[in-house]
């Protein structure tokens, strides 16, 4: 089991598939959550979580304030467990007497890299404020490579991607589009945000 940590569904309990996943531990979940508020991309945004496991990355937004969160998952029963626990994040919302609007979440069967060329070939790709992607560790470079490239276009232009890996796999081969903004560690787990290589040069 693992839990919301803050906002509406703070303290929830989400269900976990008994193999073939890596939860992010709280400490972890709560220094990207932190990051994220920081920069003042959390409330109303648009959230991708890729490789979503339980979903408890993407559902932590959705209770913190996002207004949309996909959830992407090819495993069956990760999947599932995915949709499950999108539903008792929303089940806080309807119980809640904050009056806050309950999100749109969505969790989806499927394939990070054929979902993400789908979309990139619809005629109006969705816009994402915030693509968080906590692949298996043994997942190839070359994948987690494609997997960026075909992401970058889905970017706001203010959006941020983070890349959650051991430590060991080494800073992750970002696209030209993409362009490191910071990294930090916890442990085995190294944390890699990036940006639009366009509004890194507005910057400049």
């Amino acid at each position: 089991m693992t839990r919301i940590i803050a906002g509406i569904a703070g303290s929830l309990r989400l269900s976990v598939p008994k193999s073939g996943t890596r939860p992010t531990s709280d400490r972890v979940r709560e220094a990207i959550f932190s990051s994220l508020e920081s920069w003042d991309l959390i409330d109303g945004a648009r959230v991708l979580d890729l490789y979503a496991g339980s979903g408890a990355l993407g559902l932590e937004a959705a209770s913190r304030g996002a207004r949309r969160v996909e959830l992407v998952e090819k495993h069956p029963a990760a999947a599932k467990i995915a949709q499950d626990n999108a539903r008792i994040v929303l089940a806080a919302f309807t119980r809640g007497a904050s009056g806050a609007q309950a999100p749109a979440i969505s969790a989806l069967k499927h394939s990070v890299q054929s979902y993400l060329d789908e979309q990139a070939a619809r005629p109006a790709p969705p816009e994402w404020d915030v693509a968080l992607l906590d692949p298996p560790y043994d997942l190839a470079d070359d994948e987690l490579t494609a997997n960026l490239a075909a992401l970058a276009p889905l970017i706001a232009p203010d959006g941020v991607v983070l890349v959650e890996r051991s430590t060991r796999s080494g800073e992750p081969r970002w696209p030209a589009a993409l362009v490191p903004l910071r990294d930090k560690r916890y442990g085995e787990t190294a944390l890699w945000w990036a940006e639009r290589a366009d509004r890194a040069a507005d910057q400049d």
